[in-house]
């Protein structure tokens, strides 16, 4: 088995790649879930306890755009097929430091709508008896307790409920509604467009890649920065004053910036406010104006929003044609820090 370092680096590249893997009719024993440090919606349940029911173990962590595309799924099925015996549990397994809070995990679920059992798993324990790499992952466990399939990635859905059904009719169930699911979302949960040409970026130094500041990026000090003036596509920087970390960047005076030059209908940065909770106020411009129609469901018309949580923020969706576009995002308070940059 690798350490735990290793399960945190593979899992958090892959929350940007849409993938699939099935294996044999068993794969083995489903692994027990009793080192979560806490659990919503439920009372602690078990491997043993869940024996006579379909179970879909789900890993995800609610600041991944992938694991929230998948949500209205997981949540669809964990309400049509809850009366034929089917339990979804979602293993909430942290990227980032913010998301091992529990407080912050327990607003997360609640915002999300999430009914179903969430195990938080902070330090990784359920994640690493189930040896899994990915978000989202799911996992299909038959009545006597055995895996026997599981899916990485978004998409599949139809044959992933495809594979509920099955199991649950072994079980007994009958009368099951055979339609499989069709959801539309709106805000982040929106499927994906099929014209992504920018892959999901990190800001702390340990993974940043395409930095395009003038200045060298600085770890953990404190460092001015100028703003690339013309930045190629998928090239960001910094302005203004900036601690970057390993995780994140952390804005030290305001006003500061961030700026990328992306291709994409949607752009997401996973954002966090001041370290005492107080809000941050931004200003998003595209091509050097404001978004206007183009706004993400964070951000209104004329660019304007406030981090006030740790979690991903929408900040724009292009209505029309895609094309290549220049984000700056600028911050008016200090404090914020920057973690990530997906697209969707």
């Amino acid at each position: 088995m690798k350490n735990l370092a290793f399960w945190i680096s593979a899992a958090a590249l892959i929350c940007g790649v849409f993938a699939i893997a099935s294996g044999a009719a068993d794969e083995g024993p489903m692994p027990d879930l009793d080192r979560a440090v806490a659990w919503l919606n439920s009372a602690p349940l078990s491997s043993k306890s869940l024996r006579g029911k379909v179970v879909l173990v789900n890993f995800w962590t609610y600041s991944c755009i992938n694991s929230l595309r998948e949500l209205p799924y997981i949540r669809t099925w964990a309400a049509k097929y809850k009366d034929a015996g089917l339990v979804v549990i979602g293993v909430h397994a942290p990227e980032f430091g913010f998301d091992k809070d529990p407080a912050n995990v327990k607003n997360a679920v609640s915002d999300l709508g999430v009914a179903f059992p969430v195990p938080i798993d902070s330090d990784h324990s359920i994640w690493s008896a189930f040896r899994n790499e990915y978000w989202p992952a799911s996992y299909f466990i038959d009545r006597k307790g055995r895996i026997r399939y599981h899916h990485f990635g978004e998409g599949e859905y139809e044959k992933s409920e495809r594979v509920i059904q099955t199991l649950l009719k072994e079980n007994g169930a009958t009368g099951l509604d055979e339609s499989t699911v069709r959801r539309t979302a709106d805000g982040a949960e929106a499927p994906p467009s099929q014209d992504v040409r920018s892959p999901e970026t990190y800001v702390g130094y340990a993974r940043a890649e395409h930095f395009a500041s003038p200045e060298r990026m600085a770890r953990d000090s404190r460092q001015t920065y100028s703003p690339p003036a013309r930045p190629a596509l998928n090239q960001w920087g910094f302005g203004g004053s900036w601690k970057a970390g390993a995780e994140s960047g952390k804005l030290e005076s305001a006003p500061g910036k961030i700026v990328f030059r992306f291709h994409s209908r949607d752009l997401h940065m996973v954002l966090g406010p001041a370290k005492n909770g107080t809000p941050v106020r931004f200003k998003v411009k595209l091509n050097g104006a404001a978004p206007g129609d183009d706004h993400g469901s964070d951000s209104g018309a004329d660019g304007a929003g406030e981090v006030r949580q740790p979690r991903m923020y929408q900040l724009v969706r292009q209505k029309g044609q895609i094309k290549d576009v220049t984000l700056e995002i600028e911050f008016l308070d200090p404090g914020v820090e920057a973690f990530s940059v997906t697209f969707g």
